[in-house]
């Protein structure tokens, strides 16, 4: 297939026909600021050995699903501005996605993985290394009924539409850069709008959820909003627990009078 918006707006661009990880594979490169400038782009339809969040393996048949790796570098060394990273990557990838599902409800579960009609058809994957941020992200394309991988999961063939690769890469690495420079210049995810776009966009905001946290501990409550940070604010018996890291499930929409 010929990337040609993918290419006018990446850096550098490869498409490899197969990939153990898109994002190990940058991060070999990571410390090569020249050949691999900020904002260069590696994808694959065919990726072995993918990770997700809380170390997860992130495996799918292959041709099934577009595993997309971005390469970015001259961010504030900030640890406020790396925890907005995901966020703004979810965050690039629901209006991607949204843009050829025209007629879905597309929306970010907190931290980055959007959602069509509450069903997962992304997940997203930011490391640092060498001083730079690798943001890798699956998405179900061609995926069948019977490829996904849980009950709560969808892809664009499921929906009956299929899905213009160039056009959707060319959406998120466009849309990402240009929430990140904001962010860059200012280090501030409040006045860049950046805070507030992710939570118009954040579908976890009001319902009640179970939260799996990296220390391997768990709870159980109704989140709240979104603080300045990107945490996120869960309630718990009347008490605020500010999340900054985790795995969320939606359990169920939260009533109101």
């Amino acid at each position: 297939m010929n990337y040609r918006r993918t290419q006018s707006v990446a850096s550098r661009f490869e498409v490899v026909a197969q990939s153990e990880s898109t994002n190990a594979a940058l991060r070999a490169h990571a410390s090569d600021a020249d050949g691999w400038p900020h904002l260069s782009v590696l994808i694959t339809t065919d990726q072995t050995a993918g990770r997700g969040r809380l170390d997860r393996s992130w495996i799918a048949p292959a041709g099934s699903a577009l595993a997309i790796s971005v390469l970015l570098r001259d961010l504030p060394p900030r640890s406020e501005v790396f925890g907005w990273i995901p966020l703004a990557a979810g965050v690039a990838m629901a209006d991607a996605v949204s843009a050829q599902l025209p007629e879905h409800e597309v929306g970010l579960k907190w931290p980055n993985d959007v959602l069509v009609d509450d069903l997962k058809i992304c997940g997203i994957l930011a490391e640092a290394s060498a001083g730079a941020v690798i943001v890798g992200a699956g998405v179900n394309t061609l995926m069948t009924n019977e490829q996904l991988p849980v009950p709560t999961a969808t892809s664009f063939a499921v929906l009956g539409v299929g899905v213009d690769p160039d056009r959707l890469v060319a959406d998120y690495v466009g849309r990402l850069d240009g929430l990140l420079r904001g962010l860059a210049e200012t280090g501030d995810a409040v006045v860049t709008g950046l805070h507030a776009e992710t939570a118009a966009q954040c579908v976890t905001i009001g319902r009640d959820v179970d939260v799996s946290l990296p220390d391997g501990s768990a709870l159980h409550g109704t989140a709240i909003r979104l603080e300045s940070d990107g945490r996120l604010a869960v309630e718990v018996d009347g008490s605020e627990t500010l999340v900054g890291a985790g795995d969320v499930v939606h359990a169920r929409l939260r009533r109101t009078a």
